[in-house]
C-alpha cells in the first residue's frame, strides 16, 4: 500500500519595508503546487507593513518554527536592516541545515549573503545591487533566475514569478509549472525595458541618480558586516 506524500512545507520570511511583490509573486505561483504548506513567517503575529503600504500577516513566529523545507526570502528596501536582524539571520541559518531549498528574490539574496547562507555560490539579485555580492564571497550572475545546487535566487521583484515557476519545476516538475503557469496566464509583454542591459542610458542614469543615497548606505552595511565575516 502507498504511503501517502509528506506535504512540502514552505517559509515565506516577513520583516518591515519588504517589497511585497517580491513576496506575492512568488506566493502566488507557489501556494498553488499541490501538497504544499505556506507559512508567513515573522517574530511577532501581528500586520508587517510592506515598502508600499500594503500590511501582510503573518502566519508563523520565527522562534516557533518547524523544519521547513524550502525557505523563500524576498527583498525591498527593509532589507538593510533584515541584514541586521539577529534574530531573522539565526532563523535563516538554523532552517537551512535542513532545508531542501534555500532561496531568495530581488535584495532577499543580500540578506542570505549576511547570513553567509550563499558564500561559494553563484547568485542573482536586483541589478543594482550585483556588484554588493563580490565582498559576501559570492558569484554574481546577472540571468533572471540563478540555480545552484540548493540555492535558488532572483533577479529584482517581477522576477519572483519566474523564480516561483522554477521553483515549481525542482518541486513539482515540468507539467506542474506549465499548469499553473496557464493558470495565471503569465506571458509577459511589457511596453518598455527593465533591465540596464537593454534599457535606454539615460532612464538607467536618472535611475543611479535617485537611488545614489541608498546606494551608499547599502555600500557603508557591506563593507562592514562583510568585514565580520572574514
Amino acid at each position: 500500500m502507498a504511503t501517502p506524500q509528506r506535504p512540502i512545507s514552505i517559509g515565506f520570511v516577513l520583516y518591515p519595508n519588504l517589497t511585497q511583490l517580491d513576496l506575492t509573486g512568488p506566493w502566488e505561483v507557489l501556494t498553488r503546487l499541490p501538497g504544499a504548506q505556506c507559512h508567513l513567517m515573522s517574530h511577532r503575529l501581528e500586520p508587517v507593513r510592506s515598502a508600499s503600504g500594503l500590511s501582510i500577516l503573518p502566519t508563523l513566529i520565527f522562534a516557533e518554527a518547524q523544519q521547513l523545507d524550502v525557505l523563500v526570502v524576498p527583498g525591498g528596501p527593509g532589507h538593510i536592516e533584515a541584514m541586521q536582524d539577529a534574530a531573522l539571520i539565526a532563523c535563516l541559518r538554523r532552517q537551512a541545515k535542513g532545508c531542501r531549498i534555500v532561496s531568495a528574490v530581488c535584495t532577499g539574496t543580500m540578506i542570505l549573503a549576511a547570513a553567509g547562507l550563499l558564500s561559494g555560490y553563484r547568485a542573482t539579485t536586483h541589478w543594482a545591487s550585483m556588484p554588493r555580492l563580490a565582498a559576501y564571497g559570492v558569484a554574481a550572475d546577472d540571468r533572471r533566475v540563478v540555480i545552484d545546487r540548493n540555492r535558488i535566487t532572483g533577479g529584482g521583484v517581477t522576477a519572483g514569478i519566474d523564480f516561483g515557476l522554477h521553483m515549481l519545476v525542482a518541486l513539482g516538475g515540468a507539467d506542474v509549472a506549465k499548469r499553473v503557469q496557464l493558470q495565471m496566464e503569465y506571458q509577459p509583454d511589457p511596453p518598455f525595458a527593465g533591465h540596464p542591459s537593454t534599457a535606454d542610458e539615460k532612464i538607467v542614469a536618472a535611475a543611479r541618480a535617485g537611488m545614489s543615497g541608498y546606494l551608499e548606505k547599502m555600500a557603508e552595511l557591506d563593507a562592514r558586516l562583510a568585514a565580520v565575516q572574514r
